[in-house]
Order: structure tokens, then sequence, then C-alpha cells
């Protein structure tokens, strides 16, 4: 099994609800971590080109850059956790990847010390 490793960042605030109470709008500078993987390497020795995941993932966090996540969607009817983001991300990197290549997880760091990660399939 192979795996590649693809960092990306974007600065963002969100306000989420925790237990029924929406806490004050508060900004982070997020680091994402996206982690493909797959069994088979091309005729290139490659899983799959770093900067084609790179491009994808740009792509689906460009959106929130500079912006408040709870404006953008799909947050704006959906908590914008770490949680959720790094989910979200990992579901339209999925259907991004070519045939073969999957995602094993994507990790969201919202503050040194602070971070979610989705694993799909479990």
């Amino acid at each position: 099994m192979y795996e590649l490793s693809i960092e990306t960042t974007f600065s963002a605030a969100h306000a989420i609800e925790i237990r029924g109470v929406r806490e004050p709008m508060h900004g982070h500078d997020w680091r994402v971590t996206a982690i493909v993987m797959g069994d088979r390497l091309d005729e290139d020795g490659l899983l799959c080109d770093f900067h084609d995941v790179e491009a994808k993932l740009a792509e689906i966090v460009g959106p929130f850059h500079n912006r408040s996540l709870n404006e953008v969607a799909p947050f704006t009817s959906r908590n914008p956790t770490a949680e959720h983001v790094a989910r979200y991300i990992a579901d339209e990197l999925a259907e991004e990847l070519p045939s073969g290549i999957r995602v094993a997880c994507v990790r969201v760091t919202e503050a040194v010390g602070c971070a979610a990660t989705f694993i799909p399939g479990r």
C-alpha cells in the first residue's frame, strides 16, 4: 500500500454551536493534511501526481479562504466544526481522485494541538 500526504492552509473564521449555544465568531489559520492511498503505482512509479492532488485540494478549500465558514456552503446549513470541515474536504476530494486511489484520511488543524481527523469508511 502506498500513501501520499498533501498539505494546504487557509485562513477563515467560524462560530460553532455547542450544546445549543453559538460561540463568538473567531478566526483560525487552518492547516489541512490529506492522505490518499492505493496499492498500485503507474508506469512512472507514481501513485498519482502530487501536483494534481494539491490542485484539487486547493480548489476545494479556496472558497473558504478569508471568509466566514458560516457563510459558505455547505456550512450555511451545517455546524462548521473542524470535524465537519474534515469530512467535507474528504468527500469532495474522493470524487476527484483517479481510479484506484482513495482518501485515507483528512486532518484539519485549527490551532496548535487542536485537530480533527476524518477517516472514510470507519
